[in-house]
């Protein structure tokens, strides 16, 4: 599995100053990560994003963070096309934020607003949605991207929540997904976790409950139910 933030390539705090005169075109559609074959997803997007892809747990064992299976080869993103446009049910919330992110500063509750300078449909001719108005001001466009990161930030901290409960637990075990095809074809992907079916079963009672009452239980079982997906990926 590839690195999740290799789509951005060169974040830089969004200001007046240096941004003034910066739009967003989108016509591109999402042909920013076609060579992205995972990406994140929140704890809140794994009904929708199990429909059609494959929800896994990347990182180290004791550094974890959903994610979804975008591929079965390392740089290709089976949801785009040739024209950039989306081909699965659902888009996930971290790359319809693109090309805006938060950074966190020196003190941990200190956030910063960025943008990735390098997404090719950043400019400065007025191509797409300006980020601020003549006077200086927010746009509509900027105020609803500021919106969906903030939401996404709180979403991010509930998420990590329930992965650190995971790895508390031990449930997390180091997976490889098989496929079947021709010679042209890999044959597995490794590089993430999934949880172990019988450990999960043998969670006491008295914690079972807490997950139950969080939601955290419900999350388990799709996760466990989307590999059916895996051979959409093949």
């Amino acid at each position: 599995m590839v690195k999740q933030n290799l789509i951005y390539e060169r974040a830089v705090s969004l200001s007046t100053q240096a941004h003034k005169n910066f739009s967003i075109d989108m016509s591109g559609g999402y042909s920013f990560s076609k060579h992205v074959n995972s990406v994140p997803i929140l704890a809140e997007e794994f009904t929708a994003a199990s429909t059609d892809c494959v929800v896994v747990f990347s990182g180290s064992a004791g550094d974890v963070f959903p994610a979804v299976l975008l591929s079965a080869e390392s740089n290709q993103n089976k949801f785009v096309d040739e024209n950039g446009a989306w081909t699965g049910l659902y888009v996930p919330a971290f790359l319809r934020r693109y090309p805006f992110v938060f950074t966190q500063g020196p003190e941990a509750e200190q956030l910063t607003l960025c943008i990735d300078e390098e997404f090719e449909g950043a400019n400065s001719e007025g191509l797409g949605e300006r980020l601020f108005s003549e006077n200086g001001t927010r746009t509509q466009y900027l105020e609803s991207k500021l919106q969906f990161a903030v939401q996404y930030q709180n979403q991010h901290s509930q998420t990590k929540e329930f992965c650190m409960r995971l790895i508390e637990l031990d449930l997390l075990e180091p997976a490889v997904a098989n496929f079947n095809g021709d010679a042209s074809q890999p044959r597995s992907l490794s590089g993430f976790f999934r949880i172990n079916r019988e450990k999960l079963k043998a969670i006491p009672p008295q914690v079972l409950n807490t997950m139950f009452e969080k939601d955290e239980l419900e999350l388990c079982y799709i996760h466990l139910q989307s590999f059916r997906n895996l051979h959409k990926l093949a």
